[in-house]
């Protein structure tokens, strides 16, 4: 079908995933519209329902998504529905292909049964009577699928069934006719009846293929409650506006993107970004569509809706990846295409052979040319590689790893190089509290006083250390007199004392003396901390160490990439001190610091030239050059717009660990294609010359069409379950969280040994 749209006025790309059943096209909607690409898919033999996934996401501009089935009679039809058409077609076969085989000659002479016939008609005419349900119901779609490929001019399975079943049910018929020779009745029923059981199997595989996408499509809710005059209105969430006020109550799913007005709330996001623990949310908090409001009743205005929401997107990226074709599919569509060609030209020359050079009469003959038809079958290698592909973009979606394409989901497989930036993506791009030095004051005395301070200045730093003063549980004071130094720091009067908070600069300005303190400010300034000095009515009582603190998860991350044999390295536009600090921490032994966003690029194309297979990682404006360059773009998904546009790859978690669980899909993905592909060639090789009878005169090894039928019907239903099989793939775990002490970062007296506590 692809080859045959192609040729179309208009149609500048198609895309087909045989496994979902689904085609992209990317059309000029100034030469075709939708209706013309809806009837050429038609035209191919596929029904076409024309929309877009959300059902009521269409935006015909760009690349309309038309939904297709194996041929004209699934009209309308869901994969389940298929699934159940085709068990119906198969159960006709079925049934009806006992009594034939029966009264066949096979019956008659192999099976022992001597029963005549009913209405004291011939074998052969009984037989006839009972196999046209069979040709005309069960089997008419092989025949109309042939019809409209060689329509289209190419060849496919259905051509190649059509072959079969036709060539053996049509000579039958004429020698029923004639009233003379070998009928093959049997042979044609049983051949539609297993090929037909192959199929259904296969499908109820492809729906299981299909669960990722199915899953995010019954996250949205079907309904939402909007505001309206004052008024509750209960609306399908598809008519839901840009600006319309959203009422959420306890326990439903936000319909649509949007922001929190008013109320607070726990949400529980994990069904769409993958995060485990929920989400606060209070006015100004961004909220996710299909989302579930845990706690409080909340108001918020639909700010993104249809195509527009997070979950829309999502489900466009992945089902684009699936309908994507891998590098290595291509090859394996070119070898189907030529394998039909083959088994049409086998089977003629295997019947011209015996025909001709055998003293074994005609029927014989056919015999073996419908069994070399039937055997040579690329149904398997069509499969191979989209099944792997759908199920492991499946599997990355349910883990927050989006793959944009089957290209990056199997240039991921090849990484043996990751280059993660360090801002953003291995740290939290926020300053942490990490040390509290304190000499002649107590601790919380001393938190309390800077707090009051800091609370007045919009300063990251500061933000900091008020957050850590509050997460130790410290009453807030009230500052008066505040007053801010720009670059230096800032001083107010907090209960009747002047409280100084800011760099050594501000405390030389202001006299203060620091004695025993000001060397541990410089072990810390040494080590890529910065350091925060607190004077008190004149004298310098304190100093905070903060820095950009590792996530979570970022040790285990780079632990599991050299497990796995990758190499990590970080690149960072920080100072030298601070870039390795952190690298210490994460066990990262290569450190490239001081790097101009150009030059991020320009480190990709050197590790290249060296014969890297590099992944960049990445989240910011600056990263998008390198993401670019790399074999595998990789955004973090809290990232800029821009990073993520560029990359081949988006983490939706924003967790260093999707790195490796990413490469090990695409690993474990190449594999099972790998696999896939070596079963359905070798099945072939070997296959072929049994079905043509070449050791039949030596060894008397023979094979005939049912259970040529039957082998490459389990040949194609054993590619899909293998590919499933990758659902079980070993995926990379986050570490046990560990209780942290209730007052860490502990204080130190003033000339203790400086020792680095990290949260998290």
């Amino acid at each position: 079908m692809e080859a045959a749209l192609s040729r179309r006025p208009g149609v500048m790309r198609v895309a087909m995933n045989p496994v979902a059943q689904t085609a992209t096209i990317t059309y000029d909607p100034a030469r075709t519209s939708v209706a013309d690409l809806a009837e050429w898919v038609r035209d191919c033999g596929y029904h076409c329902e024309g929309r877009s996934v959300p059902e009521h996401v269409c935006d015909p501009m760009l690349q309309p998504q038309e939904e297709m089935a194996h041929g004209g009679h699934h009209a309308g039809m869901s994969m389940d529905a298929m699934a159940r058409d085709m068990r119906n077609r198969f159960l006709v076969a079925a049934v009806l292909s006992v009594p034939i085989l029966l009264w066949s000659p096979i019956g008659r002479e192999v099976l022992g049964f001597t029963v005549p016939a009913p209405f004291g008609l011939r074998d052969d005419v009984f037989s006839l009577l009972l196999s046209l349900p069979v040709i005309g119901y069960s089997s008419w779609i092989f025949f109309d699928g042939a019809y409209r490929a060689l329509r289209a001019r190419t060849l496919d399975m259905m051509v190649l069934v059509a072959v079969a079943i036709g060539a053996g049910w049509s000579y039958s018929l004429g020698v029923t006719l004639t009233g003379g020779g070998e009928v093959f009745y049997e042979a044609a029923a049983v051949l539609a009846a297993f090929v037909l059981l192959g199929h259904w199997f296969e499908m109820r595989a492809r729906g299981g293929a299909n669960d990722a996408i199915r899953a995010l499509l019954e996250l949205a809710p079907p309904m939402a409650v909007v505001l309206r005059d004052g008024q509750e209105v209960e609306v399908p969430t598809a008519a839901v506006r840009v600006g319309d006020l959203l009422l959420i109550r306890p326990g439903a799913k936000i319909p649509v993107d949007g922001v929190v007005t008013d109320g607070e709330s726990e949400v529980d996001e994990s069904m769409v970004t993958g995060e485990s623990l929920p989400v606060t949310k209070s006015p100004g908090s961004e909220v996710i569509g299909a989302s579930i409001n845990a706690s409080g009743t909340l108001r918020a205005r639909a700010t993104k809706v249809g195509s527009d929401t997070a979950l829309a997107q999502i489900v466009a990226m992945v089902q684009e990846a699936q309908n994507s074709t891998a590098p290595g599919q291509r090859l394996a569509d070119r070898a189907a295409f030529w394998l039909v060609l083959v088994a049409l030209l086998g089977g003629a020359a295997t019947f011209a052979g015996w025909a001709l050079f055998s003293e074994e009469p005609i029927s014989v003959a056919l015999l073996f040319a419908i069994t070399v038809v039937v055997i040579t079958c690329p149904d398997a290698l069509g499969l191979a590689t989209p099944t792997a592909v759908m199920v492991g973009t499946g599997l990355g979606a349910k883990r927050g790893v989006l793959f944009k394409n089957a290209t990056a989901l199997e240039a991921s497989a090849r990484i043996d190089t990751v280059v993660m930036d360090k801002t953003g993506t291995l740290t939290k791009g926020e300053p942490e509290v990490t040390d509290v030095m304190v000499d002649g004051m107590a601790e919380d005395e001393l938190l309390a006083l800077a707090a009051a301070v800091e609370r007045e200045s919009e300063h990251p730093l500061a933000a900091a250390i008020v957050r850590y003063a509050a997460g130790r549980g410290i009453p807030d004071l009230t500052p008066t007199g505040f007053r801010n130094v720009p670059g230096h720091g800032a001083f107010a009067q907090v209960r009747g004392r002047r409280v100084v908070v800011g760099n050594r600069k501000l405390m030389v300005t202001e006299d203060v003396a620091f004695d025993a303190l000001m060397p541990r400010r410089d072990e810390f300034a040494a080590a890529g901390r910065t350091a925060v000095l607190i004077a008190v009515d004149g004298r310098g009582v304190g100093v905070i160490a903060l820095a950009d603190a590792p996530r979570e998860t970022a040790a285990t991350a780079v632990a599991e990439l050299r497990e796995s044999g990758v190499e990590v390295v970080m690149l960072s536009g920080d100072n030298e001190t601070t870039a390795r600090r952190i690298a210490g921490q994460l066990g990262i032994d290569r450190v490239i610091a001081e790097m101009l966003p150009g030059e991020k690029a320009a480190t990709i194309t050197e590790l290249q030239r060296a014969g890297k297979r590099v992944a960049m990682v990445g989240d910011g404006v600056n990263d998008a050059p390198a993401l670019a360059q790399a074999d595998v773009g990789i955004a973090i998904g809290a990232g800029t717009d821009v990073a993520i546009e560029t990359a081949d790859l988006v983490l939706m978690r924003s967790d260093p660990l999707d790195v490796p669980t990413a490469l090990t899909i695409g690993r474990g993905t190449v594999r099972k294609m790998r696999q896939n592909l070596a079963w359905a060639v070798g099945y072939n090789a070997i296959a072929l010359p049994i079905a043509a009878g070449v050791f039949a005169p030596a060894f008397g090894l023979v094979l005939r069409p049912e259970i040529a039928a039957l082998s490459m019907s389990g040949s194609s239903f054993l590619v899909a379950v293998n590919a499933l099989l990758l659902k079980r793939l070993k995926l990379p775990r986050p570490p046990e969280p560990t209780p942290a002490p209730p007052h860490a970062p502990a204080s130190r007296p003033a000339g203790a040994e400086p020792r680095a506590q990290h949260r998290g």
